[in-house]
């Protein structure tokens, strides 16, 4: 029994004891700790070089051997509704939660000014989805326009059928060549992520307890409440109690991951793996989880509403009225659209607050620091809300009973 328990925990015991290490470390070496860092670099630098080519072999891979396209556009409908709910959901529990503890308190902010460019939404939205160069694509800066790119192509291979089957053979050969790339680069997770978070702690572990603490104390409790409310909700959606079962039992190296790297790309090959323990299928998890890297971010959605308060509390406006609330949430899941899965992909969905709300250009400091603040837990949230997303998707596919019939 013991032996079992370790084998199908191990991994997971070393991260958890790796990050706590690397906290203690940080604690107590505090600025000195900063030599660490590029140890963690080299992980984050792994993990972004593997994600380009992963995410266009495992999308076009994936949609290329779909022998019936029908269920393509039924997994991408499905997969936008849920993103858009469970948004909106964790949109709406932080403006509660706002309501009910005020986000600014006593806070005392020196505003500093600050010359930024303003971005209309229709440009936002044509960089967001498009390049103007095929070469661009070839970059994490732009990811959601190499999703489209890699359904288009993968979609070209399937219609042009048993002329293109030694393609769509290739393409899924080096799918799984990247995803054993991704296991042999694993292997120096404990490092990275020890040095990462020793790193983190260590230089900015003080500028927690300052006039953001209040703020940054009620978004830290509120991810936890809605990781442990919610995601134990989805899954048990997906599939009542085993539902539960194999996602607590497989999502903590995706949830270490994304609190060490801050990123939803740097996590991506990760949870692809974390979704196949669970059992979701091939074409599911790899249509779902690349596309939520990008615009999938519940944890920033609940980050918006807190900078939208934290902002309206500053500026002594009153953030009250049904109307208020509404264009909030939709600022809100607009804004989680928007960002980009890097580390600071953020900085957008600030800009687009500000500009918004009319907020003069001295706001974009103040939420830019709640930002980074809040970046480790908001990227955990928008990381493992792809997983439970990718599990209730699977549910209304594959239908009830799922985890039987792929026999886990």
């Amino acid at each position: 029994m013991k032996s079992s328990f370790w084998k199908n925990y191990r991994f997971p015991i070393i991260l958890l004891c790796a990050i706590i290490i690397g906290c203690v470390l940080g604690v107590f070496l505090k600025e000195d700790a900063v030599i660490l860092k590029p140890f963690g670099s080299v992980f984050l630098n792994l993990m972004y070089t593997i994600v380009v080519p992963l995410v266009f072999f495992t999308i076009s891979s994936s949609i290329a051997n779909m022998v019936n396209l029908k269920r393509l556009g039924k997994i991408l409908k499905y997969v936008f509704l849920i993103f858009i709910v469970t948004s909106a959901v964790a949109a709406v529990l932080m403006l509660v939660a706002i309501k009910l503890i005020d986000p600014v308190g006593d806070a005392n902010i020196v505003l500093e000014a600050g010359e930024q460019t303003s971005i209309s939404i229709g440009e936002q939205i044509v960089s967001a989805i498009t390049v103007t160069d095929f070469t661009e694509i070839l970059s994490r800066e732009h990811m959601l326009p190499l999703i489209i790119f890699s359904i288009l192509f993968g979609i070209g291979i399937a219609l042009v059928g048993d002329k293109a089957k030694n393609v769509a053979r290739s393409l899924e050969a080096i799918s799984e060549v990247m995803m054993k790339i991704v296991k042999i680069i694993m292997y120096y997770a404990p490092i990275g992520l020890c040095a990462y978070f020793a790193s983190l702690i260590g230089e900015f572990g003080p500028q927690l307890i300052g006039s953001y603490a209040r703020s940054m104390i009620l978004y830290y409790v509120m991810c936890v409440v809605y990781f442990v409310i919610f995601y134990t909700l989805y899954s048990y959606l997906s599939d009542k109690k085993k539902g539960i079962k194999l996602f607590y039992k497989n999502i903590l190296p995706v949830t270490a991951t994304s609190l060490a790297t801050q990123s939803s790309l740097a996590s991506l090959p990760t949870n692809l793996e974390t979704a196949r323990d669970i059992g979701v299928p091939k074409d599911i998890r790899e249509v779902t989880l690349p596309i939520g890297a990008t615009m999938h971010m519940e944890g920033s959605s609940m980050g918006a509403i807190l900078k939208i308060a934290f902002l309206f509390g500053i500026f002594n406006m009153s953030f009250t009225g049904l109307d208020t609330y509404l264009i909030a949430i939709l600022i809100a899941v607009l804004s989680a659209v928007v960002m980009s899965g890097i580390p600071g992909g953020g900085l957008i969905g600030e800009m687009l607050i500000v500009s918004l709300y009319g907020f003069p250009l001295e706001a974009f400091p103040i939420i830019a620091t709640i930002g980074w603040l809040i970046d480790p837990p908001a990227t955990c949230l928008n990381v493992v809300g792809d997983t439970s997303s990718s599990m209730m998707v699977t549910r209304i596919i594959e239908g009830k009973d799922w985890t039987q019939k792929i026999g886990v």
